[in-house]
């Protein structure tokens, strides 16, 4: 169980019909209403990347969306992985990531 307001670092892939379907923008709009950092990028396989920080709290409440998605996506599979806070990013963005969609 995490404390309140512990700060971390989220990494997640998801995955599934992520792209084309306004998913980016979906996140950043989350993330910056909780005033969390990082950034949203779409991945060439076809996967949606996440890197994020923040209150813990915040970003379980963030995984918990990234399962959900825009209602015109269809997330099969969210991977996560936990990592410690590094204070590295001053805001929230999308990051072209060389995908064509971008």
């Amino acid at each position: 169980m995490s404390k309140p307001g512990e700060l971390a670092r989220l990494e997640a892939n998801v995955r599934g019909r992520v792209q084309g379907v306004g998913f980016r923008y979906f996140v950043i709009v989350r993330a910056m209403q909780m005033g969390l950092t990082g950034f949203v990028a779409n991945e060439q396989d076809g996967s949606l990347r996440v890197v994020v920080e923040g209150p813990r709290v915040d970003l379980e409440d963030l995984l918990d969306a990234l399962h959900e998605g825009p209602a015109s996506a269809l997330v099969e599979r969210v991977d996560e992985d936990w990592l410690p806070y590094t204070g590295h990013w001053g805001t929230f963005s999308i990051e072209s990531r060389g995908h064509r969609g971008d």
